[in-house]
């Protein structure tokens, strides 16, 4: 285990998240990053079966300043901000908490975590982050207002950022899957038998990761290789 580098994962107590956490930790010590404690511990106890290392933090990203505290003495080789909340309904009908719970995890989140953990990457002038958007990053659907107002804004903070770090040795990346069957989604009445699993997000994450160090894959669109299987 020693001189593993170390990836930080946000919202890695399920879904996509937890995919990532679990394949990364073939290569890496992970720094989990979530509310749900025993979720944190359930993951932290797999990736152990499995030889890896994980320490589980518990940290409400919506609150800058229990980012700072947990991520203070904390050096990252890679993070992954993959933590995001969604409520689908018309501008019309969301509330004040429901759209700023939006922007304070999908985009507020995105800037402390990073800002917080760039400088040693800039320092060491090396590193990666990867950020996971969504295909709503460049489209739009009734009901997504703040969703996909999110989902832009990570797509342009990840080029801007690209652009800013690259010549200190610091990759960014984003992923934009497609639709994943995963929690978010729960009450959702569409068959989600065909849909993409978390793990095929963290597969393509872990290949984004081991691409040439003088290689940089900045932006992966992931789909579902067939939408209508029943038609296959």
């Amino acid at each position: 285990m020693a001189g593993r580098p170390t990836a930080v994962v946000t919202g890695a107590s399920r879904g996509i998240g937890r995919a990532i956490a679990l394949r990364l930790a073939q290569r890496y010590r992970v720094v989990a990053i979530a509310r749900d404690k025993s979720l944190l511990n359930e993951l932290a106890s797999a990736i152990a079966a499995q030889g890896g290392e994980c320490r589980p933090l518990v940290v409400d990203l919506a609150k800058p300043a229990s980012i700072e505290k947990a991520l203070d003495d904390v050096e990252a080789d890679v993070v992954v901000n993959n933590a995001g909340v969604i409520t689908k309904k018309p501008l019309a009908k969301m509330t004040s908490a429901e759209w700023h719970e939006m922007m304070d995890v999908n985009v507020s989140a995105l800037y402390h975590v990073t800002r917080l953990l760039l400088p040693g990457m800039i320092a060491r002038r090396r590193g990666h982050i990867v950020n996971i958007a969504s295909i709503a990053g460049r489209s739009a659907f009734p009901g997504g207002t703040g969703y996909v107002a999110t989902k832009h804004a990570v797509l342009g903070f990840s080029e801007s950022l690209m652009l800013e770090v690259r010549e200190f040795g610091v990759k960014v990346s984003v992923v934009m899957p497609g639709s994943v069957a995963t929690d978010m989604i729960v009450g959702d009445s569409t068959d989600q038998s065909w849909m993409l699993k978390p793990e095929d997000v963290a597969e393509v994450v872990a290949q984004i990761l081991d691409s040439p160090s003088h290689a940089l894959t900045y932006q992966v669109e992931v789909r579902a290789s067939n939408p209508n299987p029943k038609r296959s």
